[in-house]
């Protein structure tokens, strides 16, 4: 499960510098066009899964795991990149997810999250909506950069 999930966060870096409000929209449409496999992937197996919390974990610890195999060098990430990479995990995984509609969307944001704090040092990101997250913008994200 999972095969290539590192590829979700390949243009991670323009994706969430100088984040503003219209670019935001269109590279939350981006996203979930060219990698809600994904998310379809997982959703699917927490969704049919006997024990949906215990399949939120699995996947959880399975892309943590994958992607922080695939992005460090030793062992250890960089902090620029960390740091890339969890407001990528915040503006558009943890929201992509939550758009899905599904009952299990919460489960498995929960799963990934717990699985992300653990895999990654120093790492405590939370989830929120993508309409949350939308309507915090004036015309920059939460009025910065």
């Amino acid at each position: 499960m999972l095969d290539n999930i590192q590829e979700m966060f390949s243009d991670q870096k323009s994706m969430v510098n100088n984040l503003k409000k219209k670019s935001y929209e269109a590279n939350m449409e981006k996203f979930r066009n060219s990698r809600g496999h994904f998310i379809d992937e997982m959703i699917r197996y927490v969704k049919t899964a006997e024990d949906e919390k215990k399949a939120a974990d699995e996947v959880g610890k399975e892309f943590a795991g994958k992607v922080h195999e695939a992005y460090s060098d030793g062992g250890r990430i960089n902090g620029r990149m960390q740091m890339d990479m969890n407001l990528f995990m915040i503006y558009y995984v943890f929201p992509s997810i939550l758009l899905t509609d599904e009952e299990c969307a919460d489960s498995l944001c929960m799963g990934i999250k717990d699985a992300w704090n653990g895999q990654f040092k120093d790492t405590d990101i939370s989830y929120t909506t993508y309409d949350k997250l939308y309507d915090s913008f004036n015309e920059k994200i939460f009025g910065m950069f």
